[in-house]
């Protein structure tokens, strides 16, 4: 089967209602648009970027777009954008870009089919490339990165979010054992913290944060403060109403405490790193 296919397929099973939905796989893709680009992982990205490069004029390149829901809310966030998305369909690749491209009247938003190792763009091109679940599915790891930088200005930031992590092989055949959609097509991945650090430094990229499984809500989506912190009062609290600035401490020791011991195949971590 093809993603395409797999995608329409799972739409219409009750069992993976939660997952399409979750994951920005449903058929409306206005409404994919408009949750994601007013949930707390999309603000958590603003955030950080703005934070690194406040400039509203960025030239962004966003690798692996998928159905184009990062393209188009960094697009309608004023940016300049290229969605690079090497599949085709109306569902979940390029085709879904060019629709919402014509819905939201996008002119600064540019698609482009082919996969990041072989992007056709010269060095110092943009100042972002951003990859949403998408470096884990290189094939070769070091050459995505590679490109990467190399098409990254000098001080260009490279932010990459929600790659699966393994110790090892036993660890990474357990992740695709488990991932509800491997089965069907064969296309999950996942590579050692090491290996994504090493291929980043290598690439003439400076690493200036790892985010953790718990560290922000990019890594935890699709829980959310409140739903994370109403999970919380109904197993310890019951009906009481815990204040949200107590629940953040909970919150900041449970990172302390159990990133460093989250080990579970498959983890989520993002990076953000600057070219030197």
């Amino acid at each position: 089967m093809t993603w395409e296919e797999i995608i329409i397929d799972i739409r219409k099973k009750p069992e993976y209602t939660q997952l399409v939905n979750d994951a920005y796989f449903g058929e409306d893709l206005i409404d994919c648009v408009e949750r994601y680009r007013t949930s707390d992982e999309f603000i958590e990205i603003l955030q950080a970027l703005r934070s690194i490069n406040n400039k509203s004029n960025l030239r962004i390149l966003d690798l692996g777009a998928g159905n184009g829901i990062s393209s188009v809310a960094f697009a309608l966030c004023g940016y300049e954008v290229i969605a690079l998305e090497p599949d085709l369909s109306k569902t979940v690749g390029a085709g879904a870009i060019e629709f919402l491209q014509k819905h939201y009247q996008l002119p600064n938003l540019e698609i482009i089919t082919c996969f990041a190792e072989d992007m056709p763009y010269p060095e110092n091109s943009f100042d972002l490339v951003f990859a949403r679940q998408s470096m884990h599915h290189a094939y070769n790891l070091e050459s995505f990165v590679n490109k990467s930088s190399n098409v990254l200005k000098k001080g260009g930031v490279f932010f990459t979010i929600r790659d699966h992590v393994v110790n090892n092989r036993e660890q990474k055949e357990a992740f695709l054992n488990q991932h509800p959609l491997h089965k069907f097509y064969g296309g999950e991945n996942a590579y050692s913290l090491e290996e994504y650090k090493n291929a980043i430094t290598h690439a003439g990229l400076k690493i200036i944060s790892s985010i953790g499984p718990y560290d922000n809500s990019i890594n935890y989506y699709p829980e959310t403060f409140e739903s994370m912190k109403n999970k919380f009062q109904s197993k310890f609290l019951f009906s009481l109403n815990l204040p949200n600035i107590i629940f953040k401490f909970i919150l900041v020791l449970r990172r302390l405490l159990t990133n460093n011991y989250n080990q579970s195949p498959g983890r989520l971590f993002s990076f953000i790193a600057i070219k030197k």
